[in-house]
C-alpha cells in the first residue's frame, strides 16, 4: 500500500494532511499494533524466566510494530488522527484499537516494567520516554469522553516516565548527539511541550536549564558532515527546534547565526539517499526527510521576515514532505512500521 502515488515536486508544495490521507496512514499503525513479530525487545533479561518472555507478556500495550517506542507513537499518531478527523473512516477501528491497549491493567503493568527489572530504568531511555509524553498530552488536549477515559488508564505509565525522567536529568552531565533514538534535543522538546501543557513548571524549569548547559554556547555546528549513515534525526536541527522554544525570538536569531555555518546550511538541504528501503537501518533515511521537514517548518516560522534562511528552510522542508510521503508502504514493514507517525507529526 502506498500512500500517495503523485506529489507534484516543486519547492512551493506544501502537503497537506487532509481526512483521506489521514485515513491511508491510520491503516499502518492499525496494522501493526497488534502484530508481534518481527520483534526487537531490547529487553534486558535479569534471569531464565524473564529471558523467555514473549513481548506482549513483557509489555500487553505496547508490544506490536516491532518495538516498544514505536507502538507508542503508533498510538500517538491514532489519537492524534481521530481527534483531527473525528468521523474518519477508520473511525470504529481506532477506537476499538485503543480501547483494547488503554485498559488500567495493562498500563499498570506496563509501569511496573520500569521497576520489575534491574536495568528498567533505562528502558527506552529517553526516545520512548518523550513519545509516552507526546501520547499523554495528545489524550490530555482533548476534550472528548473516550479519550478522558484513555488518558486516566495512561497515569501509572506516565507518572513513572515522569519519576524515572525528574531522577535522571539531573545526573546527565553530557547530551547525547547521535541521530537515532538517544538524541537528547528530540527528547527535551517533546518533554518541554508537555510541561508547559500540563502547567508543570518544576519539570519544565529542569528542562531548560539543562538545554541551556548544553546547547547555548555552541557556535559553528559541523553539520556539514551530517548525516551518519542511520540518522533519522539530524543533531543539529534537533538542536535548533528545543531552542527556539527556549530563547525569545530575539535571542534565538543572534543564537542561530551562530550555531550554523553557510556549509552547514548547504548540507541539510540536500536530499538524503535512500538505497535500500528493504533494510531497517538505511530506511531510517526516510524518516530524516520529516525529522528534517518538521524542524525547518518550525524554524522557519520563528525567524524573522526578511531572514536569509526563512524562506529556504520552509521551502525546503515542503519539498522534503513531498518527496517522502510517497515512500511509505505497508508492505516494506521496515518503515512502515513507524514512518506514517512521522509523517503526521510532520504535517501538522
Amino acid at each position: 500500500m502506498i500512500i500517495l502515488t503523485s506529489v507534484k515536486l516543486t519547492a512551493q508544495t506544501a502537503p497537506v494532511l487532509d481526512a483521506a490521507l489521514a485515513d491511508k496512514l491510520a491503516h499502518l499503525p492499525l496494522h501493526c499494533i497488534t502484530q508481534e513479530f518481527p520483534n526487537k525487545t531490547s529487553h534486558s533479561a535479569d534471569s531464565a524466566t524473564d529471558a523467555v518472555l514473549l513481548p506482549s507478556q513483557l509489555h500487553p500495550a505496547f508490544y506490536g510494530c516491532f518495538d516498544w517506542h514505536s507502538s507508542v507513537h503508533g498510538h500517538w499518531m491514532l489519537v492524534r488522527l481521530l481527534k483531527t478527523f473525528p468521523d474518519m473512516e477508520s473511525k470504529d477501528q481506532i477506537v476499538a484499537t485503543l480501547n483494547n491497549t488503554f485498559q488500567p491493567e495493562k498500563t499498570k503493568e506496563e509501569a511496573a516494567y520500569f521497576s520489575k527489572y534491574t536495568v528498567g530504568k533505562n528502558y527506552e531511555r529517553t526516545y520512548g520516554w518523550a513519545w509516552l509524553l507526546k501520547l499523554d498530552e495528545e489524550l490530555l488536549t482533548w476534550d472528548n469522553p473516550d479519550a478522558r477515559r484513555w488518558h486516566e488508564a495512561l497515569q501509572p505509565l506516565t507518572d513513572t516516565i515522569l519519576s524515572l525522567w525528574k531522577n535522571y536529568i539531573p545526573k546527565q552531565d553530557y547530551p547525547n548527539r547521535t541521530g537515532v533514538h538517544p538524541n537528547t534535543a528530540f527528547a527535551m522538546v517533546f518533554a518541554l511541550d508537555w510541561a508547559r501543557t500540563v502547567k508543570d513548571t518544576a519539570f519544565e524549569h529542569m528542562v531548560i536549564q539543562k538545554s541551556l548547559q548544553f546547547y547555548k554556547n555552541i557556535k559553528a555546528i559541523p553539520a556539514y558532515m551530517e548525516p551518519d549513515g542511520g540518522d533519522f534525526f539530524s543533531p543539529s536541527l534537533e538542536v535548533a527546534d528545543l531552542m527556539r522554544r527556549i530563547l525569545t525570538k530575539k535571542q534565538f536569531v543572534t543564537w542561530f547565526n551562530q550555531f550554523y555555518e553557510e556549509r552547514s546550511i548547504r548540507q541539510l538541504c540536500l536530499l538524503p539517499k535512500v538505497s535500500d528501503r528493504s533494510d531497517y537501518q538505511i530506511v531510517h533515511m526516510d524518516g530524516l526527510y520529516f525529522t528534517r521537514a518538521w524542524c525547518m517548518k518550525g524554524i522557519a516560522a520563528s525567524l524573522p521576515s526578511g531572514h536569509r534562511y526563512k524562506k529556504l528552510f520552509a521551502e525546503t522542508a515542503n519539498k522534503m514532505l513531498a518527496l517522502a510521503l510517497p515512500t511509505i508502504s505497508k508492505e516494506n514493514y521496515g518503515g512502515g512500521h513507524w514512518l506514517a507517525s512521522f509523517a503526521v507529526y510532520a504535517l501538522k
